[in-house]
């Protein structure tokens, strides 16, 4: 199969929101009136990002999905996207499967395969994402004020608890492990809480490499620090619900390692002003997205953890590095 019938026969449909997609040299892509373009790309590598033997239909959803999750971060409604893809190798049942899952997530949210380019090579996937946001209204990382209260969707460390024990670094039970992997493997980008989260949320960015990692990325662009409520953080693995959990007895530091630093999250870390608590519940309900307040942004730069009495705890979380 040559790569022209691969990507008719995989990666060709219909679209509706762009003026010409796949087939052409160049997809035409034009937002509504009053909106400007939200642009992301991200790459996912066998061996660094995902392992060899990835369920494909789950990976064909978290290339999308970890894209996805950008556009969530910025409040932009998705649109289209584009996708880069190495193969060693034309496997037929692999790539029905991988594009079963990226399409049922691009349906889910609407969002069109408009072109891209396949090669021959090791297994890499390079998703480029576009979405639409009203002029003036885009969450960015800059805008985390003094006093502003910090937040985090969802749950956090289940991804990296799944990973500990995928690399044989610790035993789960299999139920355990099931429903880790599952967090690992198919994450829920949060583009309904994004949306919901314009005009009420003061920054905002997407925990990939780790709930500390990337907040420091906003209290950087901010030009602040921030105390963190480690109590709160480490009870939003998603674990503790579980009956099989206090079977694995882990100790408190990794479970904060998990939850504080774990990675793979793909949930939305923002900041709100403490006036707008309510406005952020009710964002929250719209979405149908629990969120929790795990602490405070302050003037003073730099990044405080505390325990569930307020002594402090030492930052010794390390969030993912791309180039370790």
């Amino acid at each position: 199969m040559g790569e022209f019938d691969l990507i008719a026969r995989y990666f060709t449909r219909p679209v509706h929101k762009a003026a010409l997609g796949v087939g052409d040299d160049c997809a035409l892509l034009a937002p509504a009136p009053g909106m400007q373009l939200a642009i992301s790309s991200d790459m996912l590598v066998e061996g660094r990002h995902f392992f060899a033997d990835v369920d494909p239909e789950a990976l064909g959803h978290k290339a999308l999905a970890v894209n996805l999750s950008d556009l969530a971060a910025c409040g932009a409604r998705p649109l289209a996207f584009t996708l880069a893809l190495a193969l060693p190798r034309v496997d037929e049942p692999w790539l029905a499967g991988f594009a079963r899952g990226l399409w049922a997530l691009a349906d889910e949210h609407g969002c069109e395969l408009i072109g891209g380019d396949t090669t021959q090579g090791p297994l890499n996937i390079c998703i480029t994402v576009f979405g639409e946001v009203p002029v003036g209204q885009a969450l960015l990382r800059s805008g985390a004020q003094p006093g502003d209260d910090i937040y985090v969707s969802g749950t956090l460390g289940d991804a990296r608890l799944a990973l500990e024990a995928l690399l044989g670094h610790i035993t789960l039970p299999a139920d355990v492990l099931a429903r880790a992997r599952q967090r690992l493997e198919r994450p829920t980008p949060r583009v309904a809480l994004g949306l919901a989260l314009r005009g009420v949320a003061s920054s905002a960015m997407d925990v990939s490499d780790g709930l500390l990692g990337d907040l420091s990325h906003i209290l950087k662009a901010s030009g602040a620090g921030a105390r963190i409520d480690t109590h709160v953080a480490s009870f939003l693995i998603a674990q503790q619900a579980n009956d099989s959990w206090t079977s694995a007895r882990f100790d408190s530091e990794m479970v904060r390692q998990c939850t504080l630093a774990g990675g793979d999250d793909y949930e939305l870390a923002f900041t709100a002003p403490p006036e707008r608590r309510d406005a952020v519940a009710a964002a929250a309900q719209a979405s149908h997205t629990p969120v929790s307040r795990i602490g405070t942004v302050l003037a003073q730069p730099g990044l405080q953890l505390v325990d569930a009495a307020g002594a402090p705890v030492p930052h010794r979380y390390a969030s993912f590095n791309h180039f370790p």
